[in-house]
């Protein structure tokens, strides 16, 4: 899941550098967090939040099939 949000962040960033991506597990639980450079902040949310939810569902869709519940927060 971690590579999944790297490669889509860097994917919608300038900086793509400056993408950092990090992955807490808690049985079958897991926070990824999602750190971009400043300016790029904007480009990763969206819009009324459309693109971060765009990622999340990405996730949430890819996460199902290992029955496992992953939430992705921005920092």
């Amino acid at each position: 899941m971690k590579e999944l949000v790297e490669v889509i962040a860097k994917a919608l960033v300038d900086n793509p550098d400056e993408v950092v991506v990090s992955e807490k597990t808690d049985g079958r639980n897991i926070m990824i967090e999602l750190h971009v450079a400043p300016s790029d902040m904007g480009k990763v949310i969206g819009k009324q939040g459309r693109i971060a939810k765009a990622i999340r569902a990405v996730v949430k869709a890819a996460s199902t099939r290992d029955n496992l519940k992953v939430d992705v927060e921005i920092v």
